[in-house]
């Protein structure tokens, strides 16, 4: 019989997924699918790369810290340096940049994977929580072939039919507005508000196959 420890880190490597069945679906701030912004920021072409320092053990990065790959098993939390930036229970990582101002914009190639995250979170956030589920992360998700805005441990079901091969996140740090584009429209499929007055980065939760990311992007023309 499995050992309670091994038990433990075994619902810990299949993510959230059990947790999310689990969690009750309710009411969250958001705008209505396909409302512009309006703000005066500025589009800044943020650059980034995943921060191996904060990735979990179970996350491998590639193409030069710009991708990530979910390993089923991954390493023994004791095998990897000792970094209190490292996420210790939950496959995240976070982008290597701070954004404390601005309206910032990035794609992700999401086609090799079935669950995962995406979004924004503090960049002091604690890394024994897994984004979305505390008030100090933003994201768009996709589990069980649908998605999902999540913050606070809060869901609200997003109308994406099906899956594309690649999304983009827009943020407005300034208006306090994140929002999941459909690339090929271009459209906002949804929005939801950010209550942060501390900096943020782009912030990855995975837990099957692989997300790459995107950045330095001009915002597509009909966002505004």
């Amino acid at each position: 019989m499995a050992s309670a420890a091994t038990v433990a880190r075994l619902l810990r490597l299949t993510g959230p997924s059990v947790h999310s069945l689990c969690t009750k679906l309710a009411p969250l701030a958001e705008l209505s699918a396909g409302r512009c912004f309006l703000s005066t920021s500025s589009l800044h072409r943020l650059q980034f790369k995943l921060d191996e320092r904060t990735a979990h053990s179970s996350l491998d990065l590639f193409k030069k810290d710009t991708g990530v790959i979910y390993r089923v098993l991954g390493l023994d939390p004791s095998q990897v340096q000792d970094n209190p930036e490292r996420f210790r229970d939950w496959a995240v990582v976070l982008g290597n940049e701070k954004i404390s101002s601005g309206r910032h914009y990035w794609e992700v190639t999401v086609k090799k994977s079935q669950e995962f995250r995406l979004g924004v979170a503090e960049a002091m956030m604690s890394r024994d929580d897994c984004v979305g589920t505390d008030g100090a992360s933003w994201v768009f998700g996709f589990a069980q072939r649908k998605w999902f805005a999540m913050t606070n441990n809060k869901i609200v079901p997003v109308a994406l039919v099906g899956k594309p091969d690649r999304v983009g996140i827009l943020l407005d740090y300034d208006a306090g507005l994140l929002a999941l584009v459909d690339t090929e429209k271009p459209r906002l499929v949804h929005s939801l508000r950010i209550h942060s007055k501390a900096p943020i980065c782009p912030a990855f939760g995975l837990w099957d196959g692989e997300l790459l990311t995107h950045s330095g992007l001009e915002e597509p023309d009909g966002l505004k």
